[in-house]
Formats: C-alpha cells, structure tokens, sequence
C-alpha cells in the first residue's frame, strides 16, 4: 500500500481513537459539575442562616426598643391616671420595684404599678405559710387581701404591668419570654425549671395566653420550655398577637 494512503489511515485511526476518549470523560463532566453547583448552593444557604441567626438578637433588640419606646409615648396617659387613681386611694408610692432573676441568674429591678398596701411583704410571710403547706413554689392567691381596689382593677387588665416596658427599653427584659421570678422561688427551682434562666425574661410569654395564673407551676415550666426548645419568629408574633385578647379578657389574672 502507498505511503500517502497508509499515513492517511493512520491519521483517521488516531482521531476516532481521540474522539472515543474524550466521549466518555465529557459525559462523567456534567454530573460532577452540577453535583459542585448543588454543594456551593448549599454551602450559600447555610451561610445566610448562620448570619441570620448571629443577626436575631441584635434585630430582637431594636424591635423591643422600637415598641417598647412607642409604647411608654403613647400610654403616658393611661401611666397618668393610674398613678392618680392610686395616689387618691391609698397611701404610700405609685410605683412598686422589686428584685426578679434573669438571664444565667442575673439580678434586676422589676417596676409595677403598685397594687397592694404598703405592708405587703410584712404581711406575705403570714400568708405563706399557709400557702406553703401546699408545697407550692410559686405565691399567688386568688382573692390575695393585700391588693387594693385600684389594685385588683389594674391586675385585672394587665395595667400594672407596664412600667415593665421600661425594664424591656433598657434591656433587662425583652418583649416575649419567661416571666421573671424571685430568688425566693427560684431557690426551689429544680433542674428542669432552672431552664428558664437560658433566656432573658419577657413582658409576655406562652403561658400567659394559655392560662395565666390558672395554670399550675409545672404546667407553666413545660410551656416555658416549650417556648425555649422550639419557638420560631412567627410563633412569637402569635404570641405577642394573642396577649392583647388575653390582657382584655382578664381570664387567669389576680
């Protein structure tokens, strides 16, 4: 055979040989390449949660600083006539501060607007005696004598709850979450109800849609934890939606 014609065939052998090759590696080429496309979008999507995760404390605080501030403005005469009504009818101050635990156990002023008489933590040990026999963590009675008149009116609505939005303005407490107890109560906390030291305490809380004072202690630890444990942004405006009904229905508050 002619040197041309073999040259050529060699040629053509070697092509179709090369074209062979490449086939199999640019069919394997795709799938890689969208399996690094689905791993870089993956990667991009963790990163925006973890950057909206680092985010939510510092957007939780602007909104209670924001709401809290709109609130003091625009209740400033609902604050002026409580604190006559209290000031005609009893005797002694208008606001009540007393010592809460927050957050890991920290201590802080909580205000109210005061509802009882002014000898009422004289006359708290009288009555917890009573109400220890039962082997209760928390205080609370139903028909609680050392509440004023005024008192019960403004306990009824809630009313005598918001100076606390003062407390949630300077950052010892926050819009939603547990409520703050006191160091008395929290001395005889078990493991299970020191949980709610984990976050900063509320204004308002699951509970307290679901029950209030109505509630036992334990059932109020669970749904604190459940608040902990598995709350999400939408859930906490639910909450913050269902305390305005709640506040005006007045169902499980004394």
């Amino acid at each position: 055979m002619p040197e041309p014609v073999i040259s050529l065939l060699q040629s053509a052998s070697l092509r179709s040989g090369a074209s062979q090759g490449r086939t199999p590696s640019s069919s394997h080429a795709t799938p890689r390449a969208s399996s690094r496309g689905l791993l870089t979008l993956h990667r991009l999507a963790l990163r925006m949660r973890l950057r909206a995760a680092a985010l939510r404390p510092q957007v939780r605080r602007m909104l209670d600083v924001t709401l809290c501030g709109l609130g003091l403005l625009t209740l400033a005469p609902t604050f002026l006539l409580a604190a006559l009504a209290i000031r005609l009818t009893s005797r002694g101050p208008i606001f009540f501060g007393q010592e809460r635990v927050g957050l890991n156990g920290r201590r802080f002023t909580m205000w109210k607007l005061r509802t009882m008489v002014v000898n009422a933590d004289a006359l708290k040990d009288l009555l917890q005696k009573q109400h220890a026999a039962s082997g209760g963590v928390r205080f609370k009675m139903v028909a609680d004598p050392r509440i004023t008149k005024v008192g019960r009116f403004l306990r009824k609505l809630s009313l005598d709850e918001l100076p606390q939005l003062y407390n949630v303005f300077i950052g010892d407490m926050t819009l939603i979450g547990p409520r703050p107890p006191v160091y008395r109560e929290v001395a005889l906390y078990d493991s299970r109800a020191l949980r709610r030291l984990e976050v900063k305490p509320g204004l308002t809380c699951l509970w307290q849609v679901r029950g209030r004072s109505n509630l036992s202690f334990e059932q109020q630890v669970e749904l604190d934890i459940e608040y902990i444990d598995r709350t999400t942004p939408s859930d906490e405006l639910q909450i913050l939606l269902a305390t305005v009904p709640a506040v005006l229905t007045g169902r499980g508050a004394y």
